[in-house]
């Protein structure tokens, strides 16, 4: 063993001009040949051991080494455009188009910055009072108005587009450092105007937003919902999406209140702030949203009844419905921000509310009728057993029986629902790449973080390593239905003739009455949310369906009823419940009109 640890050393004996060493019990160096014992010890190196302690020698050069070593001069745009970049790069990989990344994405975002006044223009904003304006000033490189007609490509590694067009006033100190109070050069007065008025500032929710808009420009299937779900599941880089950032870009301070996010934005956030972003960017028209798109509502539908495992018959309904509600057309689903009172459809929202009313159309769901057609399906499925004299019947053979769709489907959502909850609960929301609020606190941090990591290794060689658990990929679709290797039995196949009728030459529902809730409009202003008030007192079966899709697109059951009571106005005809008169305006006629009672009839 003395061998190893000495054969590096081979400077003859000083007594007997030998070469031979051993290592006594203290670790020092002693010859074999006259047990001379040297000064010379032994060099033990122990990667288990943290020292605090660090000897070094400190000289100007070295001063003048560190201090540019902190990192390059960098502003908060360039960070949020990292992030964007990387998040581009993402979507490209689960098959978006390339034109997302480099026609539509990047013309956005130059787009902000100029209308903004953060670049591309003369007098970029200064650091000290971010001013946005909603009318774009003159600039040098201002960003095209076609979108799909630049050429423009993501900035280059050395120095950005954007660090180019904010050099001239960016609001940088006599000596060229960064700011006192955060990495970046604009960190701190960023992070305060953000609590001012201007609400345009871009922030993390606001680079989804951004990334849906991109989307739907250029119409790719994937909603907002799978954009929403993919951030969460950490396939779409959102939290501690700072960690991809350059080394010379130091964030400390401020800056962990700009970049550093502890949950994922709701749904109506998104969509809100992709709304507020369209306007404040005075976006042309949308591309339109045609019968081939896979946006439009027909198509959109297949997919949510493929994941709601429904037979594939009620796409002819749903498509029936799309036609007569009018809400299949091209001016009604293409978006067009120049229209004050155009909103951001909710597309995914729209498909399932589709599907539910469809259901309500041909199954009652108020807790009798859907349970009446389930015995009639049974009593079916029973007779065509007995004279086919077989054990099994095949899936496409059965009739589509609502009861016991509910027992299979019930099962697996409250098992996906534990999952998602022990997932949840199971995530790190810390990086890696830690934030320090300053400069004082970084060595804490640091010495914290190591000890961190220390205890970690140390209880692995105990214990053993812990299985890691492997990501699945990204997929649209939550659930599996086969009979092999999948959630449950598939009831793609079956058929609804229990539940329909022949009448003449056409196909009617068996039910022949249909129930909704109050339709009346009401005043935004004055009135919010009304389903905590009526969900009591809606049929059980309605309340789970809309719990069902909430889950899929991850949204609150209230949005859902509230697009479902939407739909229903459009088909009832708004002209049947009149709109709330304004204050001080005199009633046309004297005759009043009944209003519509909670869960009322009507003929279907």
């Amino acid at each position: 063993m003395d061998e190893e640890h000495t054969a590096g050393y081979r400077e003859p004996c000083a007594q007997c001009s030998e070469v031979s060493w051993g290592i006594t019990e203290e670790g020092r160096f002693y010859c074999r040949s006259c047990h001379n014992v040297i000064e010379r010890t032994q060099d033990v190196v122990d990667t288990s051991f943290v020292t605090n302690s660090q000897v070094s020698s400190i000289s100007r050069a070295s001063q003048k080494k560190a201090k540019s070593e902190r990192g390059r001069e960098w502003l908060v745009c360039e960070g949020f455009q990292f992030v964007l970049q990387h998040q581009a790069d993402a979507l490209l990989d689960m098959g978006v188009c390339p034109q997302f990344k480099d026609e539509v994405l990047c013309n956005l975002w130059r787009r902000y910055l100029q209308k903004s006044q953060q670049a591309y223009t003369r007098t970029p904003v200064h650091a000290a009072r971010f001013q946005l304006s909603r009318q774009a000033s003159e600039s040098e490189d201002s960003a095209p108005e076609s979108l799909g007609l630049s050429e423009v490509s993501w900035p280059p590694e050395s120095e950005t587009e954007t660090e180019k067009a904010s050099s001239a006033s960016a609001g940088r100190s006599s000596d060229g450092a960064s700011s006192a109070c955060s990495g970046s050069l604009d960190g701190a007065s960023y992070s305060s105007t953000q609590k001012g008025r201007s609400s345009m500032l871009m922030t993390m929710p606001m680079t989804l937003a951004l990334c849906h808009l991109g989307l739907l420009w250029v119409r790719e299937a994937l909603t907002l919902a799978d954009l929403r779900r993919f951030a969460a599941e950490g396939h779409l880089p959102y939290v501690n999406a700072y960690q991809d950032f350059p080394e010379e870009m130091r964030l400390y301070g401020r800056d962990t209140r700009i970049f550093r996010v502890d949950s994922v934005p709701s749904y109506e956030q998104i969509q809100r702030d992709s709304h507020r972003l369209a306007r404040f960017l005075d976006l042309p028209r949308f591309p339109p949203i045609t019968r081939d798109c896979l946006l439009h509502p027909s198509l959109l539908c297949l997919k949510y009844l493929t994941e709601a495992n429904l037979p594939d018959e009620l796409h002819g309904w749903v498509s029936r419905l799309v036609r007569q509600s009018g809400i299949g057309k091209e001016g009604h689903l293409t978006f067009d921000p120049v229209k004050g009172s155009a909103q951001l459809v909710c597309y995914d929202v729209q498909a399932v509310a589709l599907i539910i009313v469809t259901m309500k159309l041909l199954f009652g769901l108020n807790d009798r009728t859907e349970w009446t057609l389930s015995n009639k399906a049974n009593e079916e499925n029973k007779k065509s057993q007995g004279r086919e004299c077989s054990a099994e019947t095949s899936s496409a053979d059965q009739s589509f029986s609502l009861r016991r769709w509910y027992r299979t489907v019930q099962r697996v959502l409250e098992a996906a629902r534990r999952g998602e909850e022990r997932d949840w609960a199971r995530k790190s929301w810390k990086s890696h790449k830690p934030l320090y609020p300053s400069k004082k606190d970084k060595s804490v941090f640091i010495k914290r973080r190591r000890v961190v990591e220390q205890l970690q290794m140390n209880f692995q060689r105990l214990s053993g390593p812990a299985p890691q658990p492997q990501r699945p990929a990204p997929s649209s679709f939550r659930f599996q239905w086969g009979e092999e290797g999948g959630d449950g039995p598939s009831f793609h196949r079956q058929s609804l003739a229990c539940v329909l009728k022949e009448k003449g030459s056409s196909t009617r529902p068996f039910s022949i009455r249909y129930w909704h809730t109050a339709l009346r409009r009401c005043d935004p202003r004055q009135c919010k949310d009304h389903f905590p008030e009526v969900e009591p007192t809606l049929p059980r079966t309605y309340v789970w369906l809309l719990d069902l899709f909430s889950f899929l697109l991850g949204v609150k059951p209230s949005l859902v009823h509230a697009e479902v009571c939407h739909l229903e106005r459009r088909l009832v005809k708004d002209r049947t419940f009149p709109r709330p008169r304004k204050p001080g305006r005199k009633k046309r006629t004297k005759r009043t009109r009944r209003e519509a009672s909670p869960r009322e009839t009507v003929s279907a």
